[in-house]
């Protein structure tokens, strides 16, 4: 079977990032920053480097600045140029012509609900899910990594690492049958299970390659966990008709939603940029 290749990617970013309050309230939690750029910079950037040619935001109310910074800043651009500054820093921040659509989740029902809310402008044809809070640093890309295996065996690709010893509980968590290299076929997804119970030790960790016929699934999905409509079931009903293959992608997650999680990307994306390394390494280690 010849698969139909990912051309479009769906960026739920419409949550209320209580984990991030007060700075939330009146940012958008993806354009809060990591070093010189904000976290939704990163996750286009990841998703371009995949060959993704339409990115689709899922917003909510208060998120206008999402779309405001992909947009052409005439004024400020003017401003540099008059003054003789250059505009290279602000050309990953352009988007090109149609490259991105929103699209609006009125209610916060759920991630489940917000890729459901893309189902028109996806249309019929597989697509990603990138959830900008998770940022992933590999070299190729997470996305890339995923394209590439679903370029192997096609089908639904969801990207999988460990769990921290001891700490699987805590998320969802997915069951394969058999465990030999780094893509292997799943056969189920437990959220949060009991400790010790845990099927593997890896968990899903913000990115995934979905077949269309999910969005016929999450249209009479029930609501689950939390009172929301929850992709883990709608994934979970597709798996009975579809395969899904479980990535164990070569990289590292910043859980940027958690406030932790954001300082520690800002450390080490800070030690690893050439012109910020000494300074960054100076200032951490006076503050020790």
């Amino acid at each position: 079977m010849s698969w139909k290749p990912v051309r479009k990617a769906v960026f739920p970013v419409a949550g209320l990032g209580t984990r991030l309050l007060p700075a939330t309230k009146s940012i958008p939690k993806e354009m809060l920053t990591v070093v010189d750029r904000p976290l939704i910079q990163y996750a286009v950037d990841e998703a371009r480097a995949a060959g993704i040619e339409q990115l689709i935001f899922v917003t909510g109310r208060g998120k206008a600045a999402l779309d405001d910074y992909f947009d052409i800043g005439f004024e400020l651009e003017a401003t540099m140029r008059e003054r003789g500054k250059s505009l290279d820093a602000l050309a990953s921040s352009r988007s090109n012509f149609g490259e991105i659509v929103s699209v609006r989740q009125q209610q916060p029902l759920g991630l489940g609900h917000a890729v459901w809310c893309a189902r028109h402008i996806v249309g019929d044809e597989p697509f990603a899910v990138m959830l900008p809070d998770m940022l992933m640093t590999a070299e190729p890309p997470a996305l890339a990594q995923a394209v590439a295996a679903y370029e192997q065996v096609g089908g639904n690709i969801v990207v999988v690492e460990p769990a921290p010893e001891g700490e699987a509980h805590k998320y969802g968590i997915v069951a394969l049958d058999g465990h030999e290299g780094r893509l292997n076929r799943m056969t189920g997804m437990v959220e949060k299970p009991a400790p010790g119970t845990e099927p593997s030790n890896l968990f899903i960790s913000g990115r995934y390659i979905l077949q269309p016929q999910i969005f016929r699934i999450l249209e009479t999905q029930d609501r689950g966990a939390g009172g929301e409509i929850q992709l883990t079931d709608g994934m979970a009903n597709l798996m009975q008709t579809q395969d899904f293959h479980a990535l164990e992608y070569d990289g590292t997650t910043y859980d940027c939603g958690d406030k932790i999680g954001l300082l520690r990307a800002n450390v080490a994306f800070a030690l690893a940029r050439p012109d910020l390394a000494e300074a960054a390494r100076k200032a951490i280690t006076e503050l020790l």
